[in-house]
């Protein structure tokens, strides 16, 4: 796994208490569930990362070599460059609209968003159709981030009233008009969207249910956990790392009967029939309502979308885990100290945007890289210096972003287009009709 890898002890800093072990958000999370009973897996996932008591996102600086993980946009200039000229080619292949914007969810630093737009102004006949930059970005500490990576200027700059700290809601930057919103539904558009999602899926949370007899759905739910002795985490997604012993505060406990959430989320025959007794699934049911809102968007006023992220182009079951100090780390331990993810389901993705929008993918993004020139631009960065140790970054870069064994097959690239669109994306091939309507599953070890 090429983004984010295991810590070795859990993390006291985030307003801990010594006496618990427990982190400021921990005993929230706790009081929560002695009141009210076990709570679903997208429940903590959404207090561990977004809560305003100690929550992940809320604390700023997680990204890169001094943060927990290390993006694809982070490693190297090129990864926005590329996906900036994807844009432009398609602009071409689209008739040239006179009014674009950029859309970028969850936007990180704003690094690849900064890359992109210097990108974008080699080619000025583009550049001159953006009307806005919308970065969905709920965290106040990640707002200012990336309003000073975008080198917008506080003097233009409307604050969000109210807000804990000084939070930019729109403002100008290097030109162009840029907006913040906490939520999609926020994006006003009057022009056409080219949005792209990159390690965004991946952090919304997911349901886990498993099958049970006749036919039952159960829901595994998370509960408050008795001390006990350290225990060696070996869940089958980790491969040849080796996670050192934790201590968790939480458990996962399994509801006795059909659960309300399971009723709702695993009703479709076509999903279900797929599925056997002991089998585990992982539902995003917020990424359902995403994906389902750029679709409409896109095919709305005709724009273009990136999906990208790790994951497979089927259902999983058992790959929810935690991420702090690039290492893998216990998701039950301490809740605001470190990332949490699951990966994409780009079948489920694209079969809800299936009666909406074109759906073009997933490929591997080193086959994606590839395709877009990332070789030849390469070269370009080399021949542009002579110091060794700048060609070795810029090689090792290249290698890390498009190699099998790091993040060239792990990460997948998904298109989405308008539905009525006859412009066949690069370097997509054409989806099977068995493509377009199944869900494809991996069985998961019982």
């Amino acid at each position: 796994m090429a983004r984010r890898l295991y810590g070795t002890k859990p993390d006291l800093s985030v307003g801990s208490s010594p006496d618990t072990d427990l982190t400021r958000l921990g005993q929230h999370i706790r009081d929560i569930i002695v009141a009210t009973g076990p709570i679903s897996v997208s429940k903590y996932m959404q207090l561990a990362l977004t809560s305003p008591i100690g929550g992940y996102y809320t604390r700023g600086q997680v990204f890169g070599s001094s943060g927990d993980f290390i993006t694809s946009p982070e490693i190297s200039q090129m990864y926005g460059e590329l996906l900036a000229i994807w844009f432009v080619l398609h602009w071409e292949q689209t008739g040239r609209p006179s009014r674009t914007s950029f859309v970028e969810l969850g936007p990180g630093r704003g690094t690849l968003m900064s890359d992109m737009l210097r990108a974008s102004r080699k080619f000025p006949e583009f550049f001159a159709t953006i009307q806005t930059v919308h970065m969905v970005e709920r965290s106040p500490e990640l707002r200012k981030v990336q309003h000073d990576v975008l080198g917008c200027e506080w003097e233009k700059t409307e604050r969000v009233e109210d807000a804990p700290v000084d939070t930019p809601k729109r403002s100008v930057g290097r030109g162009l008009r840029v907006e913040w919103h906490d939520s999609v539904e926020q994006v006003q558009m009057d022009s056409a969207p080219f949005v792209v999602a990159h390690e965004f899926f991946d952090a919304l949370p997911v349901h886990k249910f498993e099958r049970g007899a006749k036919d039952a759905w159960h829901e595994i739910l998370i509960d408050v956990a008795e001390p006990k002795a350290p225990t060696v985490l070996t869940p089958k997604y980790m491969g040849s790392l080796q996670p050192a012993p934790t201590t968790a505060q939480f458990k996962y406990v399994r509801t006795r009967s059909n659960s309300a959430s399971a009723a709702m989320l695993m009703r479709d025959p076509r999903v279900v029939a797929q599925f056997e007794q002991g089998d585990k699934v992982e539902v995003a049911p917020e990424g359902a309502r995403i994906m389902a809102w750029l679709a409409e968007l896109i095919s709305e006023h005709g724009g273009l979308g990136l999906v990208i992220d790790y994951g497979q182009d089927w259902t999983q079951g058992d790959t929810f885990r935690g991420i702090r100090k690039h290492k893998f780390a216990d998701p039950l331990s301490c809740p605001g100290s470190m990332d949490l993810t699951a990966d994409v389901d780009f079948s489920y993705l694209r079969f809800v945007a299936r009666d909406l929008a074109q759906c073009h993918g997933p490929i591997e993004q080193g086959t994606f890289l590839h395709a877009l020139g990332i070789q030849a631009r390469l070269q370009q960065l080399l021949n542009s210096t002579k110091d060794r140790k700048v060609q070795q970054d810029l090689v090792d870069c290249y290698k890390r972003l498009t190699d099998p064994q790091s993040m060239g097959r792990v990460y997948k690239v998904m298109a989405v287009l308008p539905k009525s669109s006859t412009c066949m994306p690069v370097p997509f091939a054409p989806p099977t009709k068995d493509e377009l309507n199944k869900i494809k599953v991996e069985k998961i070890v019982k």
